[in-house]
């Protein structure tokens, strides 16, 4: 079966796009080009016209002041690549890295960035022919750019990066090749579209919201397993607790549990039970759980809005070269703190239910669920591999 076309137009990406990226194929947009190529032209008659342009004609940073000769507007560009391609660092992964490559391509789609469709079919192709450019995992400067990550992309694009292609080691042109592209010959600002963004800090918090998807998913069926194997009591989720919190999420979790648990035949064990309540490890689950929902849907909206975002600078709108702040990722950095603390938080309380499964609920069990205390360990280590997971996970 062939796999799905998504055309890139740098503003109708969507989240389900980009769960998995092997199994979709990337091309620009016809309409994208026509904007890429109008705002080539606008950027062309700018500069010809004598106007100063950040990054354009002057240097960067701290050398904004510094005005470029006609001649060396295409080697700044290239020198930019060069000097800020300096991570370190094991690596990022092979998904991450093509998500970011896919972002990138769909930033440029929207014709703001002054560069060529050109940058983007490159790109594609990369995708395409599962050519993975290394990017270090450490550099840049923070929540303000993914400067040193995004210039190794470039540098793979000049012909004077690295890459692997199914565990075979790429260097140079031998990368292009392997795309079956040509090396890219930098126009100006080109350089500073590619490398300038929040590509790569997108892609890394995509991966935290996937897996936290999967992971709350598989919470809430491991906590009713756990409810069963404790029995415990039904009466925490029921639907009047949760309607008085006023918290939707929290709501809906508590009704999954409710149809985990409908047939249940261990609900009846608890009509002559003198237990008052569960430990919080039961009996707080749907408000956790709720509250990672929530998290999870608060990243969403952020997400799926910075997927089809334009972060580099300056950008060209009509006949305007405006400077701004569009890469600094603030609300990206936010948002995957906050997924960090929700999903560390499932961690937490699942170590709680291991807990109590190894020492409180049935006093006939003999502690770590061993049959030999002594003679045997049980659980034991596999709960103090758990208990140090979580503290590293906070």
């Amino acid at each position: 079966m062939n796999a799905r076309v998504i055309e890139l137009d740098g503003s109708a990406l969507r989240l389900a796009d980009l769960r998995d990226t092997s199994a979709s194929e990337f091309a620009l947009a016809d309409n994208a080009r026509q904007r890429m190529d109008t705002a080539v032209e606008t950027l062309h008659r700018i500069i010809d016209d004598g106007a100063v342009c950040y990054g354009v004609n002057t240097g960067f940073g701290a050398f904004a002041n510094r005005l470029i000769p006609a001649a060396d507007i295409e080697q700044l560009q290239y020198n930019l690549v060069r000097s800020h391609a300096c991570g370190l660092g094991r690596p990022l992964a092979a998904e991450t890295v093509r998500r970011a490559i896919v972002l990138k391509a769909n930033a440029l789609a929207a014709g703001h960035s002054g560069a060529r469709p050109l940058l983007a079919d490159t790109l594609l192709k990369f995708v395409e022919l599962d050519v993975i450019p290394v990017i270090p995992s450490r550099g840049s400067v923070a929540a303000s750019g993914d400067l040193a990550p995004l210039a190794h992309l470039a540098l793979a694009m000049i012909g004077e990066g690295e890459a692997t292609q199914r565990g075979r080691q790429l260097q140079g042109s031998a990368v292009l090749d392997a795309a079956g592209a040509e090396v890219v010959q930098l126009q100006a600002k080109e350089g500073l579209a590619m490398i300038n963004g929040t590509q790569v800090s997108t892609a890394l918090a995509l991966d935290a919201f996937y897996a936290g998807e999967i992971l709350l998913r598989a919470s809430v069926l491991i906590g009713a397993l756990s409810v069963e194997a404790l029995a415990g009591s039904f009466v925490p989720f029921d639907a009047r607790i949760h309607a008085a919190s006023r918290l939707a999420a929290q709501q809906q979790v508590a009704e999954a549990f409710c149809q985990l648990l409908s047939q249940s035949q261990i609900n009846a064990s608890h009509e002559d039970c003198d237990r008052v309540q569960d430990p919080y490890s039961l009996r707080c689950m749907p408000q956790l759980f709720g509250a990672t929902w929530h998290t999870l849907q608060h990243a969403r909206d952020v997400l799926a809005a910075a997927i089809n975002a334009v972060t580099d600078n300056p950008l060209i709108f009509d006949d305007d070269v405006l400077s701004g702040g569009n890469f600094h990722a603030a609300p990206i950095g936010f948002v995957s703190d906050f997924l960090a603390i929700a999903v560390a938080e499932l961690g937490s309380i699942a170590e709680r239910r291991i807990d109590l499964m190894e020492r409180r609920v049935n006093p006939n069990l003999n502690m770590f669920l061993t049959s030999e205390p002594g003679l045997e360990s049980g659980y034991m280590i596999a709960h103090v591999t758990a208990t140090a997971l979580a503290s590293e996970n906070k």
